[in-house]
């Protein structure tokens, strides 16, 4: 047995999301989002599935608590509701939200945890969608206003700040591929939306900054990593465009200030460009404190012409998929991270969702989720890996600490380390909660 040890301040946290496991949709003036409306057209989500109750830990946030501090982590990524904020997406306030998320706060400080709060984790305001969304320009400045109460409520209680989570999910699985709220399937409104998203996250920075906010900030994207099937020139470019579609388009423009040519050529050969104004890349470029890296899979690919967007087909060299069907490609994790800071410098990095869905049911009790543990055991490894190579990876947070609305899969997809039986919303803590206890309270494990 080999022991992987971590460096002695690294942070170990588990995140989740608002409308995942919040629920009370209609309860203390909270507006309706974009996801309330799309899991209510018949066919969007599983099930006929939907975010109303979800773990409805807006009631019952002090046991979700009692589990962090149970589970040992030093840090809780959670994010705000912007409808819980401004019903409406602008205009009045609404002080029983912020008294919400200050009772959240408040609670997770009291038990020795740090809240790292993301600011817009998918739930845009109905209202706002009504009048474009994303796609109209007015939204940059309504979400601008919505984080501006927030850091002047939070600043000094809250020290550490992600702005927009998962920018290729807001843009392009939402609008492009239209599996996602608000189901759009236009590729120029999809990269309009792309676009947009991030003047939306540099103005949020800029706004920090200007307010003298105590703390840091920065933003998660999520990538992936598609190694070239072969040495050919064909396979490599198309395995290029893959993983850059989610790297270097959603960072090149924030650390180089340009969006990278080779896919900004490609787009433009489908007829589509990057609705650029003047000063916008100046906002984007706004500095950051430490970027978030969202990694869940990745795998190997070819070229094939019309094989999708990006002419790459995906090779099923016969990985384990998990239980959502993804690939399981640990490699994916240190090869992406090595990439990401050899190619934007020493930014330091939180690794801010990692994990795994497995449909473990509890058995007399106990929710034996071998698999989970193995998939996080083997990430990690990749992860010290990449530490070791030299990547300032900060911190780490595991997706989930419960299990929860999953999105357009609904209640099928099982991600926690907590079991939720959302018929009598019973946690009942897994094998992995407390296999990573060992590691957030000793920071090593065997392999």
């Amino acid at each position: 047995m080999a022991i992987i040890q971590f460096p002695k301040d690294f942070l170990w946290g588990a995140a989740t999301a608002a409308y995942q496991i919040e629920g009370a949709h209609d309860k203390d003036g909270r507006g309706t989002s974009i996801w309330d409306t799309f899991s209510r057209i018949p066919g969007k989500v599983k099930n006929g599935d939907n975010g109303d109750i979800a773990c409805d830990s807006y009631n019952r946030y002090e046991q979700d608590i009692a589990l962090l501090k149970g589970l040992g982590v030093g840090a809780y990524r959670f994010s705000a509701a912007w409808p819980r904020i401004f019903p409406n997406g602008t205009g009045e306030i609404n002080r029983a939200g912020l008294d919400y998320y200050h009772r959240l706060v408040d609670g997770l400080l009291a038990k020795g945890i740090e809240p790292y709060c993301t600011l817009y984790h998918w739930d845009l305001p109905q209202a706002l969608q009504d009048r474009g969304g994303w796609n109209n320009r007015e939204t940059i400045d309504a979400f601008t206003a919505y984080c501006e109460p927030m850091f002047k409520e939070f600043g000094g209680k809250i020290k550490h700040w992600f702005t927009i989570n998962e920018p290729w999910c807001v843009s392009f699985l939402s609008n492009y591929i239209g599996a996602h709220a608000p189901g759009n399937r236009d590729l120029q409104l999809a990269t309009n939306v792309a676009h947009h998203l991030l003047v939306a996250h540099g103005s949020a920075v800029r706004k920090f900054r200007e307010l003298g906010i105590e703390g840091k900030i920065g933003y998660a994207p999520n990538v992936t990593w598609i190694e070239p099937y072969s040495s050919r020139q064909e396979d490599i470019d198309a395995s290029r465009r893959a993983t850059g579609w989610f790297v270097e388009w959603f960072l090149d423009p924030v650390f180089k200030g340009e969006y990278p040519e080779f896919l900004v050529e490609w787009f433009a050969g489908k007829g589509v460009t990057v609705p650029i104004l003047e000063g916008d890349m100046e906002i984007i470029t706004q500095p950051l404190d430490f970027v978030g890296i969202n990694y869940y899979t990745g795998n190997v690919g070819r070229y094939q012409k019309d094989e999708g967007l990006l002419d790459c087909e995906n090779i099923d060299e016969g990985y384990e998929k998990t239980d959502i069907d993804w690939f399981i490609y640990p490699r994916g994790f240190y090869k992406v991270l090595t990439y990401i800071h050899e190619r934007y410098g020493n930014v330091p990095i939180y690794i801010t969702e990692n994990g795994a869905c497995f449909n473990d049911e509890p058995v007399d009790g106990r929710v034996r989720d071998e698999r989970r543990i193995d998939y996080l055991k083997r990430h990690l490894t990749q992860l010290e890996r990449a530490i070791a190579s030299g990547v300032p990876v900060s911190g780490y947070f595991t997706w989930s600490l419960m299990d929860n609305f999953e999105w357009a899969e609904g209640y099928s997809k099982r991600f926690g380390l907590v079991h939720v039986d959302y018929n009598t919303l019973k946690r009942t803590p897994k094998d992995s909660y407390y296999w990573y206890k060992h590691i957030a309270r000793t920071n090593w494990f065997e392999v």
